[in-house]
């Protein structure tokens, strides 16, 4: 695995980079369930790293005010009129990606814990052709919130799974912070986990002869809202995930044709 270190991008990201963001049609997708305190943070912090990039937010099901503040914040919003879950706000994002031929869909969690200062981290592997999914990971530095001890070890045993299964190492697989090239987001637009897809669809690229690639960046404790995962459902979690992968590792899965 070419790990990539946060320290080292920042000094190397140049103006072939900054050209290829800019000149490159670019869909932030964020997802958001009861995420008002946090959704115009999000926002801004976006516009402000990345101001050429259109910026989606998928209100999913919210109960609270998720809408009116991220359309007052200047973003453009589907709203789910149930709740759906990660995965099904994801994949609309990437459906709306996909109909409308982005070149590159980035996912920004909508509770504040993914840093845009960032954003070129996990885009420089897509734009530059050497990845079809990036992945933000925060245990190759180890540096930052790193998730509970309970969550780590759940971490570590879905990411020997999932190595197993494909054959490269992946630290954080359950990282939400990602960014997809069009091939990738046309496998993602017709097959996407419902619950947690996170960890499915690393095996899902895999399976559909595209490649990915690991880069290290520093997230932040969720800065509004509650997380949907406690001890119990960590337990449901990994039951649930690990029949997903082995499913997954049963069907068959063509290699994917999009052209560039």
């Amino acid at each position: 695995m070419n790990a990539v270190s946060t320290k080292k991008d920042k000094t190397v990201t140049g103006e072939s980079l900054r050209q290829g963001i800019t000149s490159s049609k670019i869909l932030i997708i964020i997802p958001a369930y009861n995420e008002e305190h946090s959704i115009s943070h999000v926002i801004h912090d976006v516009k402000t790293h990345c101001p050429t990039a259109h910026i989606l937010v998928i209100n999913d099901g919210s109960k609270d005010r998720t809408r009116e503040v991220a359309e007052a914040n200047g973003a453009s919003v589907i709203t789910l009129p149930t709740n759906l879950g990660i995965g099904g706000a994801m994949q609309t994002g990437y459906r709306y990606a996909h109909r409308y031929d982005y070149d590159v869909a980035v996912q920004v969690d909508g509770d504040g814990q993914h840093k845009a200062e960032q954003l070129h981290l996990i885009l420089d592997p897509v734009l530059s052709g050497k990845a079809d999914l990036a992945i933000g990971s925060r245990f190759i530095e180890q540096t930052g919130f790193l998730s509970s001890a309970t969550r780590r070890v759940g971490i570590k045993i879905l990411s020997t799974i999932v190595t197993a299964m494909t054959r490269k190492r992946v630290l954080d697989v359950t990282s939400g912070f990602r960014a997809a090239n069009k091939r990738a987001i046309a496998v993602f637009q017709s097959d996407y986990a419902t619950d947690y897809p996170e960890v499915d669809s690393i095996v899902l690229i895999h399976r559909s002869g595209l490649r990915t690639s690991e880069v290290a960046v520093v997230m932040e404790a969720r800065t509004g809202g509650t997380s949907s995962i406690n001890a119990m459902r960590s337990v449901y979690y990994m039951v649930k995930v690990t029949l997903s992968l082995f499913i997954r590792s049963l069907k068959a899965t063509k290699p994917v044709e999009v052209q560039s």
